[in-house]
């Protein structure tokens, strides 16, 4: 029963995630093309997940020093479904990558030749 409850404390942590996620695919995909969009979507969650990774983390941190079990449980709970919300993203970003050879070059940045004005 305990486990049953911790999944249910992560629902909105997760719905936010996935409503996010439809959202930037779906400006993504009007604005450029549904490669782009996948491509955008991984980048933008691998970040997310990071952050809210290392936040989760430092809250357990502190609520393990403040001896506050509850708090303690709650934030390893979204610790741990932003870890795994982590490696589902790098997964898909291998098997994205794997599909879309394209996309692993990287873009090269612009270069401006300095010309004095008379050499027009």
């Amino acid at each position: 029963m305990g486990l049953i409850a911790r999944l249910s404390r992560v629902v909105p942590l997760v719905i936010v995630l996935a409503l996010a996620a439809g959202i930037i695919y779906l400006v993504v995909t009007y604005r450029h093309s549904p490669a782009r969009a996948k491509e955008v979507l991984i980048q933008a969650f691998t970040w997310l997940c990071g952050i809210l990774s290392a936040f989760f983390a430092l809250a357990s941190v502190y609520a393990f020093f403040d001896n506050a079990p509850a708090v303690l449980d709650l934030t390893l709970s979204f610790l741990a479904v932003t870890l795994v919300g982590l490696g589902i993203t790098r997964l898909a970003n291998r098997r994205f990558l794997k599909h879309n050879p394209s996309y692993r070059k990287k873009r090269l940045a612009a270069t401006t030749k300095r010309r004095p004005p008379w050499q027009r």
